[in-house]
């Protein structure tokens, strides 16, 4: 990709920048009201633990696939937007849906759907915000965006822990309100996002592809790959709080407290992740920074493994709080 002028890296808030970032906020904002709640309304439905996991897991795979498939696909159009833009609309419906669902394999649907049209927008978004600035803003640029999406993660528990209260722990009727930001998240990338055309769209098959990746980013791969094996959903955190709560405080109140620590998980990653692109932009290697980030996450897979089975929960998420300083990668 060409460098462009020098003076434009002073412009990395643009529109393009910045339509990508409420559009970020706003979808997260609507689809982590769902996961907040969702290990307390999978409860309300009869469902064990195990259901919990079997839908995080198939919805994360299913997103990690179409993750590929959309990126392959993406770089043979010449406009991107569309696609995307699509991938908005379908995880916004989708994730309403389960305001509608009656059983696990409800949830299972909605959710995994709502995951297929994340797999499908992230790579064209993330292509189309190094489009929209320079080569040496992609740090701040980038970090941006994930700020941005995790201030939607603190504003959800918030929306969550008043709607509950307001509803009477109607699960059903909070859900439906995920639809509100989710739409002006499409609305947002719509109006605000603008697109320069893709004049290098690629050609070849997919492993073909593959193979023309440079040796050092198939390293960088296989490392954010190992990386990922240890990583695990956020709700089995909120479902083990909530467990560990209600024999002291009732299931209402358990699940009000694991929304505030789940809310107190996503300030910190907020915090860090502008951060983290900054520095990146200003660090000469990039690989320090990174390195401090798994650094902290290993931390963390310590004091997780070895801190006392009687711990209370609250300790076992400040552990992961903390952990989320591992954001600055």
């Amino acid at each position: 990709m060409d460098s462009k002028p020098s003076s434009e890296s002073t412009s990395w808030l643009n529109r393009t920048t910045l339509g990508i970032g409420l559009t970020s906020l706003f979808s997260d904002w609507s689809h982590e009201i769902a996961t907040t709640i969702l290990p307390a309304f999978l409860a309300s439905l009869g469902v064990g633990p195990g259901w919990l996991g079997v839908i995080e897991g198939t919805a994360d795979g299913l997103s990690s696939f179409s993750k590929l498939a959309a990126g392959h696909y993406t770089d043979r159009l010449k406009h991107r937007k569309p696609l995307v833009l699509s991938g908005y609309v379908l995880t916004m419906l989708a994730t309403g849906a389960l305001a509608l669902a009656t059983s696990a394999w409800h949830v299972l649907f909605a959710r995994t759907t709502a995951w297929l049209g994340r797999g499908v927008r992230t790579p064209g978004r993330k292509a189309l915000l190094a489009d929209g600035v320079s080569p040496d803003a992609y740090g701040r640029a980038f970090g941006f965006e994930r700020m941005m999406d995790t201030l939607g993660a603190i504003v959800a528990p918030i929306t969550a822990l008043w709607l509950l209260q307001l509803t009477s722990h109607n699960y059903h009727r909070v859900l439906a309100w995920t639809l509100v930001p989710g739409i002006l998240a499409a609305i947002t990338f719509g109006v605000l996002v603008r697109e320069k055309p893709n004049q290098q769209t690629a050609v070849g098959s997919f492993w073909v592809g593959v193979r023309q990746l440079p040796q050092s980013f198939r390293k960088f791969l296989l490392a954010v790959g190992i990386f990922g094996l240890g990583d695990f959903s956020h709700t089995l955190l909120i479902l083990f709080a909530t467990q560990a709560l209600t024999p002291l405080y009732g299931k209402a109140v358990a699940a009000s407290i694991a929304v505030g620590l789940y809310l107190l998980h996503n300030i910190f990653y907020a915090a860090f992740a502008y951060l983290g692109g900054w520095l990146s932009d200003h660090v000469p290697q990039r690989r320090a920074v990174l390195a401090a980030g798994y650094g902290l996450a290993v931390v963390m897979a310590v004091l997780l493994v070895s801190a006392p089975k009687s711990v209370e929960p609250t300790t076992h998420m400040v552990i992961r709080v903390i952990s989320r300083a591992r954001s600055i990668d």
